[in-house]
């Protein structure tokens, strides 16, 4: 409305056109006394200025470039709001919020309040509720566990009142050996005692030569009794054989024990097999790999390795504890380990081998020696026996930064790197700092050996 009230206003405000209007009108109207009257209506309807009496042309024009056009101002009285444009949904919004809520909408309000107070208290009574149901769930175990173990004792202690009736047993024959012996020798003091007596008694007073004849055939009837009582004792041959069996009984339920609480931890690994070099051939399953040694025909992917045969585990270790074992006994040389994602895969260098750099960790066997790596620096595994590892154990605790290695026969620690490691390796005080995934590699053997054949993640129910 403002931009024709501007238009308007313009067009007869202009000199030229208003003296050619002028002009037009004085040539059409010589005979007419009267003015012509002209109106211009605004926007609201108002009536705006008003040529009176025609004008001289001087004058008039003079006039009326003077004058122009006058217009009836707005009622500033005026109760109307005039609005040129409607208000925006945003606008609107503020002014519903800014305005006095309503009866209707406070009551509303409380009501809406009250059912969010409702779901709010039944909510935590829900989690009190499992809060306790947790309690007593975990007291239920903790009851089931203790069970268990008192079974275990229970077996045990009847094991042990086996042993120690046999113990009791063999004490008591041996006592039975021993007491008939000392009876015998009893017998042979006493008989040594008369004896003596006999022949003081033929010393003190003479005697007729048939009392020393009976004396004398008493003391030569003497007889020691047999000295195979040294060999009358407890079979403790047997018991060093016993306590044998026992330490190893501890040692292999120790370590049975440690292995199934490690178990808990366990989870099934598929091998990447984009990650695997062209000569290694993966089973059907997905778990072990082979060496061949003719190359895969297949494209190479760019997260396969070239030069080093290696391969990685599918899923990645980003937090909590995990375990696992590999299967390396069909092989002659090997490595098994933890990598980062950002470990090379192409070229033949330190960057892209297992312990060689600062992205992997590994324990490796070659030529009869098993030793750990990282950061291409290396130590002698400790607690390693003359039998060859079958199986290896990798136990990972992610969050504090502690990667041990373990002979999975009996548990023993092959490596154990964290924050108390052998100062050998840097970085003693580390924290991973990135997804970790199993590794596994064949390394090459003399060449008075085969090469390399098989590599398996155990599966979990063959754990």
């Amino acid at each position: 409305m403002c931009c024709k009230l501007k238009l308007v206003t313009q067009e007869h405000t202009h000199p030229a056109l208003l003296a050619q209007r002028y002009r037009n009108k004085q040539q059409r109207t010589q005979s007419s006394e009267m003015a012509e009257r002209e109106s211009c209506s605004l926007g609201n309807g108002t009536s705006t200025a008003v040529y009176t009496n025609l004008l001289a042309p001087s004058e008039g024009i003079h006039s009326l470039l003077q004058d122009g056009l006058s217009f009836t101002p707005l009622d500033a009285s005026s109760d109307g709001t005039i609005q040129p444009f409607s208000r925006s949904p945003k606008l609107q919004r503020k002014a519903a919020k800014t305005a006095q809520p309503s009866q209707e909408q406070l009551t509303r309000r409380i009501q809406e309040l009250q059912a969010e107070t409702s779901k709010t208290e039944a909510r935590i009574q829900s989690l009190k509720k499992r809060k306790a149901d947790l309690s007593r769930t975990t007291e239920v175990m903790k009851q089931q566990v203790r069970e268990h173990f008192e079974n275990m004792r229970c077996i045990l202690k009847q094991d042990e009142q086996v042993i120690l009736d046999s113990l009791e047993l063999d004490l008591r024959h041996t006592r039975t050996k021993l007491d008939q012996v000392l009876k015998k020798w009893d017998n042979y003091h006493d008989q040594v005692t008369k004896s003596m007596s006999s022949i003081q008694r033929m010393l003190s007073k003479s005697t007729t030569a048939k009392e020393s004849e009976q004396g004398h055939s008493e003391t030569a009837s003497l007889k020691k009794p047999d000295t195979s009582e040294k060999e009358i004792r407890l079979n403790e041959e047997r018991f060093e054989r016993l306590l044998k069996t026992l330490s190893s009984i501890a040692k292999n339920l120790k370590a049975r024990l440690q292995r199934k609480t490690l178990l808990l931890d366990s989870f099934p690994i598929m091998i990447d097999r984009q990650s695997c070099h062209n000569l290694i051939r993966v089973t059907s399953e997905g778990r072990g790999m082979s060496f061949s040694g003719s190359a895969c025909p297949a494209p190479e992917h760019p997260l396969q390795f070239d030069k080093v045969c290696c391969a990685l585990g599918s899923s990645p270790i980003t937090a909590g504890q995990s375990y696992w074992e590999v299967n390396v006994r069909c092989c002659s040389a090997w490595a098994v380990g933890v990598a980062y994602d950002t470990l090379e895969r192409k070229g033949n260098d330190k960057g892209a081998k297992l312990g060689r750099n600062r992205n992997s960790w590994c324990v490796e066997f070659q030529n009869r020696n098993l030793t750990a790596w990282h950061n291409n620096r290396h130590i002698s595994c400790q607690g390693v026996g003359q039998t060859p590892i079958r199986k290896v154990g990798v136990w990972v605790n992610y969050d504090k930064g502690q990667l041990i290695f373990y002979d999975a026969k009996n548990m023993v620690v092959l490596q154990k790197f964290s924050a108390a490691m052998t100062p050998v390796f840097d970085r003693a005080h580390h924290q991973f700092t990135q997804p970790l995934y199993p590794a596994i590699r064949f390394l090459r053997p003399p060449d008075n050996q085969v090469w390399p054949n098989h590599l398996e993640f155990c599966s979990q129910k063959f754990l």
